[in-house]
């Protein structure tokens, strides 16, 4: 290329520049013609127009651009009427028209497209092609960049470096290239290694997980060891008698699953051991069959609309059913809702506390995502114990003991838990009249029949062979003389005193027909009426010494936390408000679901 220079010196000033004096050979002036629109030309007219047409003039007309003397500076020389050009300037000229021809004698070679091209066509045109280099792969970045980091420091760690100091440690020779590796590179795989690629950061992360790993497999050794030492107190052994003391590795396992396990059941057993209190220890004392409810869709059901959003429906005949056997049945809701959602829900559902004792879900199992509920917490006779439910899963566990009812949709017509009574009922009875019953068994003659149908079914059965029985026996007696003999006195053995049954007489009600059965029917049918005569009349009475009751609580409970907390500081503790003695056994009695006015 040019120095700026030699292109300052060829601009041509305005003031030297020649004029055009030599006058350029004549040319046939074309004139311009322009499409006219309209109707084709024929071929005649077409041949009349090339006739009339001039001939271009022939390069042997025009001397000037045949001869080849010519050349450019000579075409374009001034006219000896044009004033010289200075001495410096066509020496500058001179001198950038040489740097020119310098400048592009490399372009003077090989004509050729493939030896303009080739790299060593200078040295020799007729020399052979060198040999085709390998072409070094490019590094992958699928992996990250490649850290320089070291180099770059041993880089500047050679440049810091005394070439004279005798304690310098040698320089390293470079290491000769190490021949691929489908590990490191080679076909398919990367170019460096996979440390080439880690940041100091990285290393540093690795370095911290490395130790991290080791501390974690150091205490889970130790922790092993620890939970599996032996027993701490005689109360552990025996509770675990299979797994003795002793520093074998089966042994040590098995104690600490055992001890791990204990440790889960924290979370997934119920709140206690024992989910309800000793019979022998509820004032007033308790019936002698258990029957646990559920609260969703057996005694109510929960739905949701746009309009209304959530609602509560309570199921027919749930009151009647509650009064009826709660003389009867030690009641007991069990769900699996949460307390602080579930316990209003009870206490308006059951104002006067006839269920004796709630459960909600800290008193379930949680196994497998599910909330199950097992019976043996309750601190009850299995065998004396009946479930009704409406979720399977919820009574896997003991299975023999569970009534599993459809579960009720909100149905105004519903009939079915009053449909149950009978059969609950004679259950009762012959608990009540000391019959050796286990309920297992009664529900296993059940199952897979409707409940309420069988049972009526069965009854009607007994009915009709009681009914015979007493005929046959009254034939007998009539013509016994015995009885000719009782009744001639005027005594009837029928009417002498007996077992009673409230104001019944066992005797006299069977020899007039009625069974066992019908009696107690009758005289829970009286405690129920009495009850609900009760509730009717003094039922806002009763609420209102419940709740005055419970605020009392709730206040000794309060003076209680104050003297614990006012104890720290240094004070004398207030003594909490006792409630006396004439009040204890109401209290305790309302707690067991009895109004307070029957205790009188």
């Amino acid at each position: 290329m040019l120095p700026r220079a030699a292109f300052r010196a060829l601009r041509t000033r305005p003031a030297l520049a020649a004029p055009r004096i030599a006058p350029i050979t004549s040319t046939p002036q074309w004139t311009r013609s322009y499409a006219k629109v309209g109707r084709p030309k024929s071929p005649q007219m077409v041949d009349e127009q090339a006739k009339t047409r001039p001939i271009p003039v022939s390069p042997a007309q025009q001397p000037e651009f045949t001869e080849t003397s010519s050349s450019p500076a000579a075409n374009t020389a001034p006219a000896s009427t044009t004033r010289p050009r200075p001495a410096s300037a066509n020496a500058t000229v001179d001198k950038a028209s040489q740097q020119a021809q310098g400048t592009e004698e490399e372009l003077s070679g090989p004509t050729s497209p493939a030896a303009n091209t080739d790299a060593h066509s200078t040295e020799s045109p007729d020399a052979p092609p060198p040999p085709p280099q390998a072409q070094k792969p490019l590094p992958d970045l699928r992996f990250g960049i490649p850290s320089t980091f070291a180099a770059e420091h041993d880089a500047e760690a050679r440049a810091k470096r005394d070439p004279n100091d005798p304690n310098a440690a040698p320089e390293q020779p470079e290491q000769p290239e190490q021949p691929e590796h489908p590990a490191y590179g080679g076909a398919g795989g990367r170019e460096l290694p996979k440390s080439a690629y880690e940041t100091s950061t990285d290393r540093r992360r690795n370095r911290v997980a490395n130790w991290g790993y080791l501390a974690t497999l150091l205490f889970g050794t130790v922790g092993a060891a620890y939970m599996g030492r032996p027993w701490d107190s005689d109360d552990d052994a025996k509770a675990h008698a299979d797994i003795a003391n002793d520093w074998t590795p089966a042994l040590m396992y098995a104690r600490a699953a055992a001890r791990i396990n204990g440790q889960k059941a924290y979370y997934t057993d119920p709140a206690f051991q024992k989910l309800l209190p000793d019979k022998d220890k509820i004032p007033g004392g308790a019936p002698e069959l258990t029957l646990v409810l559920s609260l969703e869709d057996l005694l109510l059901h929960s739905e949701w609309s746009t309009k209304h959003g959530y609602r509560l429906a309570k199921r027919p005949g749930l009151d009647y059913f509650l009064r009826y056997l709660s003389s009867q049945y030690e009641l007991v809701i069990f769900t699996s809702v949460k307390s602080m959602d579930a316990d209003p829900i009870i206490r308006k559902l059951d104002p006067f506390r006839l269920v004796m004792w709630p459960l909600f879900r800290e008193a379930t199992r949680f196994e497998n995502g599910e909330y199950i509920k097992d019976l043996s917490y309750l601190n009850r006779d299995p065998s004396k114990v009946i479930v009704m439910d409406t979720d399977p899963s919820h009574v896997k566990l003991q299975p023999e003991n569970a009534i599993v009812l459809p579960k009720w949709k909100g149905d105004p017509a519903d009939k079915g838990l009053v449909a149950m009574i009978p059969f609950l009922e004679y259950l009762a009875m012959m608990a009540a009249t000391g019959q050796p019953v286990d309920v297992r068994k009664v529900l296993e003659s059940m199952k897979g029949k409707d409940i309420p149908t069988e049972y009526a079914r069965r009854e009607a059965k007994l009915r009709d062979a009681f009914q015979r029985d007493l005929a046959e026996t009254k034939k007998k007696s009539k013509g016994s003389l015995g009885g000719m003999f009782t009744k001639s006195l005027g005594l009837d053995a029928a009417k002498q005193p007996g077992m009673q049954l409230g104001d019944q007489n066992i005797s006299q009600g069977m020899s007039e027909g009625k069974m066992m059965i019908d009696m107690y029917r009758d005289f829970n049918i009286q405690n129920y009426q009495h009850l609900d005569k009760q509730i009717r009349e003094n039922g806002d009475q009763w609420l209102k010494e419940m709740a005055d009751e419970e605020k009392k609580m709730q206040d000794a409970a309060m003076k209680d936390m104050k003297a614990g907390a006012f104890s720290w500081l240094g004070a004398a503790p207030q003594s909490a408000a006792v409630p006396s003695a004439a009040s204890a056994p109401e209290a305790a009695t309302a707690h067991a679901g009895v109004p307070p006015s029957q205790t009188s």
